[in-house]
């Protein structure tokens, strides 16, 4: 199984074959998006609502949370969940979790709430980029170099952008305010270790997702920084300021899946997303399809796979199982609040759906890129066959990550 590092070559022989959609169109995306739709608010996000809203916010919320916090000793008696592996979760962690702490007597939350703002001023005059395609290749060549797994490039798309941001200290809403002129967005993909992700859930597995965040800190940083030092705006985002998974659709770094997560050609489910805002004139990535959707059509191993049933087993629709989803858009929806439940259950984020999704591969492998090509094809009932039949996705136990003392 994968890690993301070292082996770009080897990864971008999977894209070789998939077919570039002609514009980024909505119906290019895959996207449904009706004339009730209505722009999200992060306050109704249910990592916010679990903040203030009762029905989310609970006595196992609050001890989740501190479990990210405290010195842990015997948090749950079970293999995956001791103090070496929470240890070790919590650390990967360190990094995003050093921006978001940084401004919150300002009700700042970096990178969560707030997009990262630990940059310095930029040149005064914008340096000349030449061509948007030219312009496009030189970003994307410095973000590979800063760390970056994936890099695509939209279009700014208000639909996508929050309609408020949410304040901690008032438990409520707060302006989401953008710069004028930000018109491209740079998505940046960073991939979360596979040995990591076979032990979900567990403790030990959070340091996957953990350090996937913390990583997209540090290369967005590092990107936007440069962006500024050329003499243009950029701001730096992860959970902020607006919805990544669509960018990370019109950048053309994947498909939508069942499980609501983003499916990658490299990588799978296996990946975490961030976005910078820029006005630097840049060239446009366009959307993918390798068969996620018609994959996902026949395939049920997510839904089948979540403990909390947050994923129903169907064809898309625009129903809303509560106040965390969109309205007007019709998709696969998961329910966040019965997956955030499951999370507070067991003191862990979960990614059982990303390891069980027959997309996370080791994509380095020959084989796997043949599967991938199978799987795009009118065979994908054999693919999806061969898939069960060689039992990837199956969990490993958590103390056999660890080496032997």
């Amino acid at each position: 199984m994968h890690t993301g590092r070292g082996d770009a070559a080897q990864r971008a022989k999977t894209r070789a074959r998939i077919p570039v959609a002609v514009d980024a169109s909505d119906a290019s995306c895959g996207f449904c998006v009706g004339p009730d739709f209505e722009r999200f608010s992060q306050v109704d996000d249910v990592f916010s609502r679990s903040r203030y809203d009762p029905d989310v916010h609970t006595d196992k919320a609050e001890m989740f949370y501190a479990t990210y916090r405290r010195p842990l000793a015997d948090w749950r008696a079970a293999k995956g969940y001791q103090q070496n592996d929470y240890a070790f979760r919590n650390a990967t962690w360190h990094v995003a979790d050093v921006f978001a702490e940084m401004y919150e007597n300002d009700d700042r939350r970096d990178g969560f709430l707030d997009p990262l703002s630990m940059l310095r001023d930029g040149a005064a005059e914008q340096v000349d980029l030449g061509s948007p395609e030219q312009a496009a290749a030189r970003i994307k060549h410095a973000a590979h170099a800063a760390g970056a797994d994936l890099v695509g490039i939209a279009a700014y798309d208000d639909r996508w952008t929050y309609t408020e941001r949410f304040s901690v200290q008032a438990g409520g809403p707060k302006p989401n305010d953008l710069p004028d002129g930000l018109d491209q967005v740079i998505v940046i993909g960073q991939a979360m270790d596979s040995t990591l992700i076979e032990t979900a859930p567990s403790a030990l597995s959070g340091a996957a997702t953990g350090m996937g965040y913390s990583q997209d800190a540090v290369v967005l940083l590092t990107l936007a920084q440069y962006l500024r030092n050329l003499g243009y705006q950029a701001v730096p985002s992860m959970n902020d300021t607006a919805l990544a998974v669509p960018y990370s659709v019109q950048a053309g770094l994947g498909e939508y899946g069942k499980h609501g997560l983003v499916i990658t050609p490299e990588f799978g489910t296996s990946v975490r997303f961030g976005k910078i805002f820029t006005d630097a004139p840049l060239a446009h990535d366009r959307p993918i399809s390798f068969g996620v959707r018609e994959m996902c059509e026949i395939c049920n191993a997510c839904s089948k796979g979540c403990p909390s049933k947050a994923i129903p087993d169907g064809p898309p629709t625009t129903e809303r199982h509560n106040r965390s989803n969109l309205v007007g858009v019709k998709k696969w929806t998961i329910d966040g609040e019965r997956c955030f439940a499951y999370w507070t259950r067991i003191n862990s984020d979960c990614s059982i759906c990303v390891r069980v999704c027959p997309f996370t591969r080791d994509y380095t492998r020959r084989r796997n890129r043949a599967w991938l090509r199978l799987a795009g094809s009118r065979l994908r009932r054999l693919a999806l066959w061969l898939d069960r039949r060689e039992g990837r996705g199956a969990r490993r136990q958590s103390d056999e990550w660890w080496p032997d003392a």
